[in-house]
């Protein structure tokens, strides 16, 4: 096994024991293979595979070369801010460890990200949406599961790895608070509505869990739900509802942001809802806002 391999290896095995979140780490494995595999030569023509260099010998050069490959791959400027920023945390474990003398990725330029504003669903998409789930008009096999998601989404502003990370004993029902795990393990309280309580008394009351189960949402074989499985479940009412198959649980979260900035909530109370560590995250929803008020202006007044 080659040197840059092993690293690798123990820096994602550092990352279990100090308890990154799965998702981190699935990310951290994905980016740092395919940046081994960028510094392995092809096998020669003996059928021998080459070794990559050495983390040592892995210089600031270097890697612009391979972000400039990534860039060639045409991977968009998010995805390259990512896998930087998982070499960056390969080599900082590198560098505490001892096995460099420098961390070359820190000297690397960032890209700069795009400046692209969220599309966001309206009020009455949004509660459109819920109500047609409520209904249920589509013969779903569990549709106060997924009206009581919907509601937690848009009613909470939750991430997609946040709600199905939910169990029994993160609900308070009697106050209506969540008790929800961000990104970095950290931990926020969050108020649900009257209408998510209604939706969550439906479901609990259907719930058929297996013994010893304490996941919230459960998927058709009694066990947690995962992200991707609630991805699909709002694409489809996206598609059968509101036509739109671009709808992801996301999108309730910016709706839910930005609804919130418009009826007049306090941008730093949103960015607690939110769980965002820095408030220009959450300002994000300011521009959002002013572009909507623009547009009634141009239509509204006589003078635009």
């Amino acid at each position: 096994m080659s040197e840059l391999k092993s690293q690798i290896e123990a820096f994602l095995a550092e990352q279990t024991r100090a308890d990154v979140s799965p998702h981190t780490r699935a990310a951290y494995a994905s980016d740092l293979r395919q940046f081994l595999e960028y510094f392995t030569p092809p096998p020669e023509h003996g059928g021998v595979d080459a070794a990559p260099p050495p983390p040592s010998q892995i210089a600031v050069l270097e890697i612009r070369e391979w972000m400039a490959d990534l860039y060639h791959r045409k991977l968009s400027t998010l995805s390259i801010r990512r896998k930087l920023a998982a070499v960056r945390a390969f080599f900082r474990f590198l560098l505490r460890e001892g096995h460099i003398a420098v961390n070359p990725a820190r000297l690397v330029r960032t890209p700069k990200a795009p400046k692209n504003l969220p599309d966001v669903i309206t009020a009455e998409q949004a509660n459109n949406l819920i109500d047609a789930v409520g209904a249920d008009r589509f013969e779903r096999p569990h549709p106060a599961r997924d009206r009581a998601i919907l509601e937690f989404l848009y009613g909470c502003g939750v991430r997609v790895s946040e709600l199905v990370g939910l169990s029994l004993d993160d609900l308070d029902r009697h106050e209506r608070w969540l008790r929800v795990r961000g990104k970095g393990r950290k931990e926020r309280q969050v108020p649900f509505t009257a209408k998510a309580a209604e939706a969550l008394d439906r479901y609990l009351d259907a719930r058929c869990p297996p013994p010893h189960e304490r996941a919230l949402f459960l998927n058709h074989r009694g066990r947690r739900l995962t992200a991707r499985g609630i991805r699909g479940i709002v694409k489809f009412y996206g598609i059968m509802v509101n036509g739109d198959p671009t709808l992801h649980p996301h999108s309730f979260r910016h709706a839910y942001a930005t609804h919130l900035l418009a009826d007049g909530a306090d941008l730093r109370a949103i960015q607690e809802l939110l769980g965002h560590a820095r408030l220009s995250t959450t300002q994000k929803y300011t521009q959002v806002s002013l572009t909507g008020l623009m547009e009634v202006y141009d239509r509204a007044h006589p003078k635009a």
